[in-house]
């Protein structure tokens, strides 16, 4: 059965993948405070302005965010190779997660495409 709230969400992980992806939430937080949180399509989901900014989950072997666009992959491509996966998916450990700041300028690209 699908989590009811991200609090339930992360609450279901193991430690590691619970602790990196608290983090990420953490720096959704401060980063965009106007951002809703929901569940959508079984992940931690961040909108603002009724749309999709970013999600995020946690897999058997990996974590991954949900940036939804290749402006993202454009503004910050050669920064974010070592965590590209496929299309605008950005995989990393729950030991070695995206560095924070690298986390908030990928949160500020989306920002500014769902803004427009």
């Amino acid at each position: 059965m699908p989590a009811a709230s991200v609090d339930d969400y992360l609450a279901g992980l193991p430690d590691a993948s619970r602790t990196a992806l608290e983090d990420v939430r953490a720096t959704l937080r401060a980063a965009v405070p106007d951002g809703v949180e929901t569940i959508s399509y079984g992940m931690p989901t961040v909108k603002l302005g009724g749309r999709m900014l970013l999600s995020y989950a946690a897999f058997a072997k990996h974590c991954s965010l949900f940036p939804a666009s290749g402006d993202v992959m454009a503004a910050l491509g050669e920064e974010l190779a070592p965590y590209f996966a496929e299309k605008a998916t950005l995989r990393f450990s729950p030991t070695a997660p995206i560095p924070r700041d690298l986390l908030e300028r990928v949160v500020a690209v989306r920002v500014t495409e769902v803004a427009s």
